[in-house]
């Protein structure tokens, strides 16, 4: 089991890839404290890690607000005595609009969320690392391939792209490295729902949509929000001891960085 030990916080635990990651980090050993705004998900990841034999404690938690976040990192060190891993993914989209016509209202709820609420939640736990650890920032691909209507969202992931690196630096001397995974298209609930909504728009079939997006890539399949977790847990654990700074593109090879 490669988290075999670490205590790892995973922000953002909705139906799809957080609930994926936080039940695979359990499942490889990790005791895992998942932080989201609604508890009915993670109640559900609970109860199933519990089944497994693992350990997983859901903390309802907006990450803009200070004493939220607080009290994930409390919560860790009162069970668990540490943390040594954190995955930002918390999520909020702005809605399908060009950038310039995407209302100011949306955009600021996507920066706070996404940007201000990754530098809340590692600025509550790097106290805590104190034999050092890895924290993980889940980006998206429409920041390396711009796609239409994804200005706003692409924006917000941008700007923690390059606190990244910029924590990579900085905290490189305290033993934590912090690394970023971009993702693509992830087939999960979010994927579902858009391939309905355009399977209406443009009246053609789901698996029509489905085969469109699948063959942009050599694999030639959407991948699931399971299997991208893993690329996630690489970079968490022990295997990874030398990666800090780094972008991993997790996208079936839709994306081919040079």
């Amino acid at each position: 089991m490669i988290l075999d030990g670490e205590v790892v916080i995973v922000s953002g635990v909705g139906a799809g890839l957080g609930a994926k990651l936080a039940a695979r980090a359990a499942a490889e050993g990790a005791k895992v404290v998942m932080a989201a705004r609604s508890t009915q998900v993670m109640d559900q990841v609970a109860k199933e890690v519990a089944a497994a034999g693992g350990e997983a404690v859901g903390v309802p938690c907006d990450v803009r607000k200070p004493e939220d976040v607080e009290r994930v990192a409390g919560t860790a060190v009162e069970r668990y005595g540490r943390v040594t891993g954190l995955v930002n993914s918390a999520y909020s989209h702005p809605g399908f609009h060009d950038l310039l016509a995407t209302p100011d209202k949306q955009l600021r709820r996507s920066v706070d969320i996404i940007l201000h609420g990754a530098l809340a939640m590692t600025r509550a736990v790097v106290p805590h690392m104190t034999g050092g650890g890895s924290i993980v920032n889940v980006g998206t691909m429409s920041t390396r391939k711009p796609m239409r209507g994804e200005g706003g969202y692409a924006v917000a992931k941008a700007a923690m792209g390059c606190a990244s690196q910029y924590l990579a630096l900085e905290l490189g001397a305290q033993g934590i490295r912090v690394n970023q995974a971009v993702l693509g298209w992830l087939d999960g609930p979010g994927v579902r729902f858009y391939l309905t909504m355009t399977a209406q728009q443009r009246g053609i079939t789901e698996q029509d949509v489905y085969d469109e997006i699948a063959a942009r890539n050599p694999l030639g399949r959407i991948p699931t929000d399971e299997a991208c977790a893993g690329a996630i847990l690489y970079l968490l654990s022990r295997y990874a001891s030398e990666v800090t700074g780094a972008v991993l593109d997790v996208n079936g090879g839709e994306h081919m960085p040079v």
